[in-house]
């Protein structure tokens, strides 16, 4: 943990799905520099516990907290400031170009009445640079392939400047060479000072990418820890509940169902 404390936290936080209660009393603190994986079944809440660290949705019970302010206590521009969230969905944007798209990302940033600040532009196709798009940046947003729309989503994110990065699914439509391409971004993001929480469908991805991994088991239990211990072929089994096997390869260590 950083010295300075953590970026966000949860507090004994609670998240419900009606009558489930799929995250209880969960105590987590996300550093500087950190790069946290969450994984789970489907249907087992990270999407929810996304939206609630998002400040999205209220806490069942505890709260979050970001850089030690109570998130729901913040006006949403200063929490996005601090805070950002690609969700698993794009926003519809008819007629609106790549560059559009990822220039939402400055929101936070703009002054009175919406105006765009003197670096935003800058900034929004620095973004586009990283992830590999800035070819496409006056397409329509709607003429993209799916991985592509997913690239562009990133690059919004990115372009928020936010320390914290959250990130729900990022791979969806993603071959592997992008997963990875994308993936490494955030992850600089996090060398650099940032901090990072994604779910991950792949746990051979958290595996090569994450500090540590939070496990959602849907019934309220969940496990935090170090992904080099907590990652491993009994305790994905019992979190999947399938058999996973583990084989390493080049040093890397490679999680599939058997």
């Amino acid at each position: 943990m950083s010295a300075a404390g953590p970026l966000l936290a949860a507090r004994a936080l609670a998240v419900r799905g009606g009558a489930r209660t799929l995250v209880e009393a969960l105590e987590l603190e996300l550093a500087s520099g950190e790069f946290l994986a969450l994984l789970g079944r489907n249907g087992s809440g990270k999407t929810l516990l996304l939206h609630t660290l998002a400040g999205l949705r209220p806490a069942d019970a505890g709260e979050a907290m970001l850089g030690g302010d109570a998130l729901m206590a913040l006006p949403r521009r200063e929490a996005a400031r601090r805070l950002a969230l690609l969700p698993q969905d794009l926003e519809e944007m008819p007629g609106a170009t790549v560059l559009d798209a990822v220039l939402t990302g400055r929101y936070a940033h703009q002054g009175a009445f919406g105006a765009d600040a003197p670096g935003d532009l800058p900034l929004a196709l620095q973004a586009l640079r990283r992830l590999g798009i800035e070819g496409l940046a006056a397409r329509e947003l709607t003429s993209l392939s799916g991985g592509e729309q997913r690239r562009a989503a990133a690059a919004a994110t990115l372009a928020q400047q936010a320390p914290v990065v959250l990130l729900d699914e990022p791979t969806n439509h993603l071959d592997p060479h992008h997963q990875l391409a994308l993936l490494e971004v955030f992850a600089a993001h996090a060398r650099d000072g940032g901090a990072v929480l994604a779910s991950l469908h792949d746990p051979t991805l958290a595996a090569r990418y994450a500090d540590r991994v939070l496990l959602l088991h849907g019934d309220g239990r969940w496990e935090c820890g170090r992904a080099a211990q907590l990652l491993n072929a009994a305790t994905l089994s019992a979190l999947y509940l399938t058999d996973i096997v583990e084989v390493e390869r080049d040093g890397r260590r490679i999680f599939a169902a058997g």
